[in-house]
């Protein structure tokens, strides 16, 4: 079991690199809307909005107080995924009539970004959990 410190000293590399690669996907999300995505019906602004709601998640992550981490961390883990999903469906079927290439600029780093990032806030989700878990003795109510 990690003491204290180290247990902190890993929270914060995990919140700093999840927050990182939160930014990265963020500002792909913007560069390629101010590169032409912004012209794309439908994919366009969600690309913005992808932009914008990554920048946010990013000022969530370094700013909740560690006890309420875990759900910040869940709900930017699943936007994440669900924007690697969304790449994924634009790459093989098409997404809102928009159909991307594997070999577009930054489909791979986009990928690699997202899925590390996926990684990165499950585990920082369930080690901020699992402490809140752990400081409550047996029987002690949840204020």
């Amino acid at each position: 079991m990690a003491t204290d410190p180290s247990r902190r000293a890993a929270v914060l590399v995990l919140r700093s690199a999840a927050a990182g690669l939160t930014a990265a996907m963020g500002a792909i999300h913007l560069a390629l809307w101010a590169d032409g995505y912004r012209d794309l019906a439908t994919v366009g602004s969600l690309f913005l909005l992808n932009g914008v709601l990554g920048c946010l998640l990013v000022v969530a992550l370094l700013l909740t107080p560690y006890r309420r981490l875990a759900p910040v961390a869940t709900a930017t883990a699943l936007f994440t995924a669900g924007t690697l999903g969304a790449l994924f469906l634009s790459l093989t079927t098409g997404l809102f009539g928009f159909e991307e290439s594997a070999d577009a600029e930054l489909v791979r780093p986009t990928i690699a970004v997202e899925a590390v990032d996926v990684l990165v806030l499950t585990t920082l989700a369930v080690v901020a959990l699992s402490h809140g878990r752990r400081q409550r003795q047996p029987g002690e109510q949840r204020r």
